[in-house]
């Protein structure tokens, strides 16, 4: 045998291991855990990928949601987690804000490994149907009218909604009380109920609500206006030029997570995003599917983390 088959050989039973892991994986359920309340954004994308994710595995993928500390506590159980692909994460925006807000018991950036970024969603300026208010512009005249007195929900202190209102606030020149969430879903509970004034809720669990009259858009987050609500003016439209912010979704593992397993589910989530079934339900929701590999991933969760660690400095953004 040559010395060139030799080398081929040796580095064929070192690659075998590998090969063999990533055809195996995954023998037994998956858990996906969402850090926030059923019936979110994120839960309501994240049980659409499930479904999907389920078929292409062979296994159930089970959700398991763990709401609280805007992400943050079910982010730590995904980090302390078995590296082993069977305790996945499904995180928002929140990821990425979270460090430049508070000291956190773990780090993201390396207790974590990036798989796909999934989907990339606006967030939509919502008020109750009755509000005495139609556009944003009527919204900041009657908040300097009563300077304090309005409020705005976010699904969590330092969350991707909690920054957006700062924002607002801070652009606007507006005093608006934040009040804060476990989830989603309960501030637009409470959204309708009219417990809250406000909310930028993102469009995966707003959206439905404004279509059937029981919220009301004034504004959405994104440079366009979205297609599947083309009567909405964006924030930009509205008065508060260059104001664009886009919420996401992705998948995470914990640090130490056999590459092997990071390049499958990498794979499957780019496939899923790509299935025109599950394109469908998720752009239903207004969510825009994306599907990446963990090296572009991990550049943008990078670039974000920097993006809004200047946004907290420069409007002096704090947690409640």
């Amino acid at each position: 045998m040559s010395r060139f088959k030799k080398l081929f050989a040796v580095l064929a039973l070192a690659c075998a291991p590998a090969v063999a892991l990533a055809q195996a994986y995954p023998t037994k359920p998956v858990r996906l855990v969402v850090p926030y309340s059923p019936g979110g954004g994120a839960d309501n994308a994240a049980r659409i990928l499930a479904t999907r994710l389920a078929t292409t595995l062979g296994q159930t993928v089970v959700i398991d949601n763990r709401p609280g500390g805007s992400g943050m506590i079910g982010a730590q159980a995904v980090a302390q987690a078995e590296p082993d692909g069977y305790t996945v994460l499904y995180d928002a925006s929140a990821f990425a804000v979270n460090p430049a807000l508070r000291k956190m018991a773990f780090d993201p950036a390396k207790d974590l490994v990036p798989v796909s970024l999934a989907v990339t969603v606006p967030n939509i300026f919502v008020v109750p149907p009755n509000a005495p208010y139609s556009t944003v512009q009527e919204f900041v005249d009657y908040a300097r009218k009563h300077p304090g007195k309005l409020t705005y929900a976010s699904y969590g202190a330092g969350s991707a909604a909690h920054l957006i209102g700062e924002l607002l606030k801070a652009r606007a020149g507006i005093d608006l009380l934040h009040v804060p969430y476990k989830g989603g879903a309960p501030a637009l509970t409470d959204l309708m109920g009219g417990q809250v004034d406000s909310y930028f809720a993102n469009a995966a669990s707003g959206m439905s609500y404004v279509k059937s009259g029981k919220l009301r858009a004034l504004a959405v987050t994104s440079a366009k206006r979205m297609a599947a609500m083309p009567e909405v003016p964006t924030l930009a439209e509205s008065g508060f030029k260059d104001f664009e912010v886009l919420e996401w979704n992705g998948f995470f593992v914990p640090k130490g997570t056999p590459n092997e397993v990071v390049a499958r589910l990498a794979k499957e989530v780019q496939a899923a995003v790509k299935d025109p079934a599950t394109r469908q339900k998720l752009q239903g929701l207004g969510l825009d599917p994306v599907g990446s590999t963990p090296e572009e991933f991990g550049r943008f969760v990078q670039a974000e983390m920097t993006r809004w660690a200047g946004l907290v400095k420069s409007n002096r953004i704090t947690v409640d």
